[in-house]
């Protein structure tokens, strides 16, 4: 099925669902959005944005589908373990000295980074004095993240990940298996607080020590990148963390002289001033 897409009429469409319903796509990059615009309609046999429109505002089903297509729910738990293992390293232990830890996890989809993070913490000692704030855009992804249960086909894959990060223990204590589903224990799950934020349009909620946002501005064009950029900023305490992963980075960030890079590999800077 062959679809030809009009840039004003998507960025229309985009408008109207923040306008409608508060989700904010407009300043994604467009060439990301058509592509998984186009997607979604392809397989659902949507011939225009005109029909397209129609149905996402009279079907609540399709609505949350379309929500879910165009959202970043791409995600795995210790996923890229090498920067896990520099959390590890670099940042949590020099963390240790607060005697409350706030990290903000921004963009956590589903919830493994979040998970993944806690698991570090409680392996240090910190979990008990720690607050994860998870957050995302999409309400059916904070959904699943909130409940901890994951397939059990993703454990190998995930128990790989855990130990290329450095874990210190059989990755299986921390879940409880049953049928072919996984369910994360209790105690990890406690001091992570899912909600709902969005990076395009809402503010700073706390302090933070740490700040991860990983695989989430490659999706923003330029201008957003520099206004998350600045909320991160204002969000973190004087020599808090950011930590981006490999594939962003601060090189085209207008305020980049306030961060140290810790970690040039994984893009881990702190806040100098």
């Amino acid at each position: 099925m062959s679809i030809e897409l009009d840039e004003i009429e998507l960025k229309k469409l985009l408008h109207g669902l923040y306008e409608r319903h508060g989700y904010d796509y407009t300043e994604y990059a467009l060439s990301s959005i058509k592509r998984r615009v186009l997607h979604f309609m392809q397989l659902r046999k949507i011939g225009s944005l005109e029909l397209l429109e129609k149905k996402i505002g009279k079907n609540e089903i399709i609505f949350e589908e379309f929500v879910q297509e165009i959202s970043v729910t791409v995600t795995e738990m210790f996923r890229d373990p090498l920067f896990y293992k520099s959390i590890r390293e670099n940042v949590l232990r020099r963390l240790a000295t607060y005697p409350v830890i706030r990290i903000w996890i921004a963009g956590c989809a589903t919830g493994e980074e979040a998970y993944s993070i806690a698991i570090l913490l409680k392996e240090e000692g910190l979990l008990e004095r720690s607050v994860i704030y998870a957050t995302d855009i999409n309400q059916k992804s904070l959904n699943k993240a909130r409940e901890g249960i994951y397939g059990m086909e993703h454990m190998q894959s995930y128990t790989r990940n855990y130990m290329l990060a450095g874990g210190e223990r059989a990755f299986s204590e921390y879940y409880t298996a049953k049928y072919n589903s996984v369910l994360f224990e209790k105690s990890l799950r406690k001091n992570i607080v899912f909600s709902v934020h969005n990076l395009s349009t809402d503010r700073s909620f706390n302090e933070f020590q740490l700040i991860i946002c990983r695989n989430v501005m490659i999706y923003f064009n330029q201008q957003l990148q520099n206004k998350v950029f600045d909320l991160f900023n204002k969000s973190l305490c004087n020599f808090g963390f950011m930590a981006l992963g490999n594939k962003e980075s601060l090189l085209f960030y207008d305020n980049k002289k306030h961060f140290e890079e810790i970690d040039r590999k994984e893009k881990i800077y702190m806040k100098i001033n």
